[in-house]
């Protein structure tokens, strides 16, 4: 991603304060941490090894355990930030509330983990959840919920190329939609700003 390239170079890379990041997954595939799927793979070989956040801010998920243990895992990772006061938490609903979120949006129309008609739409106690039927392989995962999403103060929805363009349209466009996208379930507490190319917006164009 042209995002990435352009923070690890100057003069971003030579101003940022790096020693004030923490760095989390939205979701995360249950594999290896060096196995072509994983999103921690992507991130340090395309950012996080190319700048210097110091190693003990950058909180992957622990792949040596079952979905469902890393998801208990992580949240248990987040209370213990929050408890420290490391990670802020939102005065509106008690869940961590993040600074801002990178998300992007399959072709369905979901994000992070969310699948659409999936039963986690509707989970409101826990902060991380695992889910082990994903509709797009690898079936594994784990997931921030939507209250721990729409608890950030800022999202940035990134979509590009052709394969999002009917669900941006769907979304974003002057349609009805008897039933929501999880896109757009996305609230959080400050600001949502999508940023899109001309190919994933050429059907608001129209």
């Amino acid at each position: 991603m042209r995002f990435h390239v352009k923070l690890t170079e100057p003069p971003y890379v030579d101003s940022v304060e790096w020693s004030k990041w923490h760095v989390f997954w939205v979701d995360e595939r249950v594999v290896p941490r060096n196995h072509v799927d994983s999103n921690y793979k992507l991130a340090f070989d395309g950012f996080l090894s190319k700048v210097p956040i110091p190693a003990g801010q950058v909180y992957a998920i622990n792949d040596a355990l079952s979905a469902e243990g890393a998801a208990e895992d992580y949240q248990t990772v987040l209370k213990h930030l929050v408890d420290t006061g490391v990670l802020a938490k939102s005065s509106v609903t008690g869940f961590p509330k993040f600074d801002l979120m990178l998300l992007g949006m399959g072709p369905d129309g979901h994000v992070a983990s969310l699948f659409p008609g999936h039963p986690l739409l509707e989970e409101n106690v826990k902060w991380v959840t695992h889910i082990m039927d994903s509709p797009k392989p690898p079936p594994q995962r784990i997931t921030f919920t939507f209250p721990v999403i729409n608890s950030s103060a800022y999202i940035a929805m990134v979509v590009c190329g052709p394969g999002e363009v009917d669900a941006v349209y769907k979304a974003l466009g002057k349609t009805e939609n008897p039933e929501l996208l999880p896109v757009q379930r996305v609230t959080p507490e400050e600001e949502l700003r999508w940023f899109l190319d001309k190919v994933a917006a050429s059907k608001l164009q129209e």
